[in-house]
């Protein structure tokens, strides 16, 4: 849902947990424009020897813009982490059919983080980042943080004052003290926890409303950024988008595959059947580029296959609202690119942190605007990860193209899940009996 006018819904103490979002409308297209003509003003600049100032401006005119952009990254996951986790505590405790439904989503998460953890740098050194990348961090601080040793990541879990880690944005500590901080808010008398509840929704308004207005001149600050990488790298910077956009959407095809997989074993559906099934709710997702758009298609999907309308109506809607299936494989997807870029080595421990914290955003997160929830859902794991988000400023200009695998493989894995769940449903209702 890139372009689309985005309206939170319901209410956060509900058994859907949904709660209320201000709208946002992103200039995702002219984003996507200035990118490609940034890129080849720089190398026009380059090939007519523009002055040195011009490359200047530019790079103060787009580093003010990705500073404002990073500056709302720690009040607005903390916001979302609190109200999507109370949600995903709500839910789970409606019945079997809420603890059954998180219990899978939380295992696809993993799955996919897991399974990127592996894959990613593995397809990265078969098919290496392009030579003209390099310019994409040109943004990016010399100095880029040291991976640590297994006692020290041990150590830095749990923060003295969260108030210093959040200074200096130590994501690790934050997303600890945040789940545990939802987790508390829950065992709160209703009238104390509704109020905290009202603080979070406050305080995500207001940041959705900065990035908001943050991301409405994209254009300017993309196109200032993407003049200095076409100076810099010339042509290469366009074979390296399209390295990036075919690795990342790679891993994105693993959580497709993976909703098939589902459906047949956990749901005891037959692959003919529910790939004629779903492949309407397919079509909704590809065209729309939204999950929530295509939520009428997938409760057709789900009719088609014979599910219980109860079970659909009930999963489906909150599938929409608190997971995106792909969300850990392709998040962490961009995470190991930037850090192919930068030369980080990702440690076995830091590699299981980032599965985890990746996994935490994408369950906790409410369904927000692709470009949005490109930068609140990867930074937070790139800070964690000793990965520079620089990057992410232009990455997110061709987010467009990897979000059409996010949503297709989002919508199909909703409705492979809901199989799965309608089965276990109807398995428990047969030994009751």
């Amino acid at each position: 849902m890139l372009e689309s006018e985005i309206t939170g819904q319901g209410d956060p103490g509900g058994a859907a947990g949904k709660f209320a979002l201000v709208s946002i409308r992103l200039p995702v297209a002219l984003t996507f424009a200035a990118l490609v003509g940034g890129l080849l003003a720089g190398i026009a600049g380059v090939a007519l020897g523009a002055p040195q100032g011009v490359n200047d401006i530019a790079g103060l005119v787009g580093g003010l813009w990705l500073r404002a952009l990073q500056m709302t990254i720690i009040p607005l996951v903390a916001a979302l982490l609190v109200l999507g986790l109370v949600q995903m505590i709500m839910a789970a405790r409606v019945g079997t059919v809420a603890r059954q439904m998180l219990l899978i989503m939380v295992a696809v998460q993993l799955a996919g983080g897991a399974f990127t953890s592996v894959a990613m740098p593995a397809l990265l050194t078969a098919f290496p980042v392009p030579a003209g990348a390099s310019a994409f961090l040109a943004q990016t601080p010399e100095s880029v943080g040291e991976v640590p040793r297994v006692l020290d990541f041990m150590a830095s879990l749990v923060s003295p004052n969260i108030i210093s880690a959040a200074a200096e944005t130590a994501m690790l500590p934050l997303t600890i003290f945040f789940v545990m901080f939802a987790v508390a808010i829950t065992r709160l008398p209703e009238d104390q926890g509704e109020r905290l509840l009202g603080f979070f929704h406050a305080l995500g308004n207001v940041m959705l409303l900065i990035i908001g207005w943050v991301l409405a001149i994209a254009p300017i600050g993309v196109f200032a950024l993407a003049y200095g990488v076409g100076v810099q790298s010339g042509g290469g910077a366009f074979a390296a988008l399209g390295h990036y956009v075919l690795t990342v959407t790679a891993m994105g095809t693993f959580i497709l595959v993976l909703a098939y997989v589902i459906a047949a074993g956990l749901g005891r559906t037959g692959l003919p059947a529910f790939t004629k099934a779903v492949l309407p709710a397919q079509a909704v997702a590809l065209s729309t580029q939204s999950s929530l758009a295509s939520l009428p298609a997938m409760l057709d999907s789900a009719g088609r296959l014979g599910l219980k309308p109860s079970t659909a109506e009930f999963v489906l809607p909150l599938a929409v609202v608190i997971f995106r299936a792909t969300s850990a494989a392709m998040n962490l997807a961009v995470v190991y690119y930037i850090a192919a870029l930068a030369g980080v080595e990702i440690s076995p421990a830091i590699a299981i942190a980032g599965i985890l914290i990746a996994s935490v955003i994408s369950l906790s997160a409410v369904s927000l605007p692709g470009s949005i929830s490109f930068v609140v859902s990867i930074g937070p794991i790139a800070l964690a990860m000793g990965v520079p988000v620089e990057p992410l400023a232009l990455l997110v200009a061709v987010e467009m193209l990897p979000d059409l695998m996010r949503t297709l493989g989002n919508v199909t894995m909703n409705v492979g899940v809901t199989s799965a769940v309608d089965r276990a449903a109807t398995s428990s209702e047969t030994t009751s009996t």
